[in-house]
């Protein structure tokens, strides 16, 4: 696992700083940290086979995006005493290029519904964690997956319209009783 590191270590940089661009600034997690975690994320796994390239990143970026949320998580307790603010589409439209400047909620919030998007399909919950949480344009993340532009273009659409979705249905809250 060592030598495998050390051969992709520039790569796993590049992912890292992919998923640190749409993070606040100052963010406290630098690149460098974040690649190293993930790598004892990924090291830990000693039963491990990767099939190819793309599903070593794949599992090297599900790592740094679940230690962001989980950086998220615990700074939105300590901040906000656990208090959730509203997501909007707005927020998740521009893929990595996000209106607001704290962003905790917003990660968890995309994180939750990320479960429920990955049982209606799974594709395009996986284009998700690229483009949303790693950065990647369509190009990379269909470099990434092995699949074409257009697919990912697809998948990309639907998911956009699955959240969007869900959030309304979230910031709307409940029925009022009686109406």
């Amino acid at each position: 696992m060592d030598a495998v590191f050390e051969q992709v270590y520039g790569e796993l940089q590049r992912l890292a700083q992919h998923h640190l661009k749409s993070e606040r600034p100052g963010h406290t997690l630098s690149a460098t940290a974040l690649v190293n975690e993930a790598y004892l994320k990924v090291a830990s796994q000693d039963r491990a086979r990767w099939a190819n390239r793309a599903q070593f990143f794949s599992v090297a970026s599900t790592a740094m995006r679940r230690i962001l949320v989980n950086h998220a998580r615990d700074r939105t307790r300590q901040k906000r005493g656990g208090k959730a603010e509203r997501v909007t589409l707005e927020s998740i439209e521009g893929s990595g290029d996000l209106v607001s400047e704290d962003r905790y909620e917003e990660i968890l919030t995309v994180d939750r519904l990320l479960g429920g998007l990955a049982e209606v399909d799974g594709r395009a919950a996986r284009v998700t964690e690229c483009r949303y949480f790693a950065g990647y344009t369509n190009e990379e993340t269909a470099e990434a997956m092995g699949l074409s532009v257009v697919t990912v273009k697809r998948a990309w659409r639907l998911a956009r319209a699955w959240l969007a979705r869900e959030l309304s249905q979230e910031n709307q809250g409940p029925e009022p009783s009686g109406a």
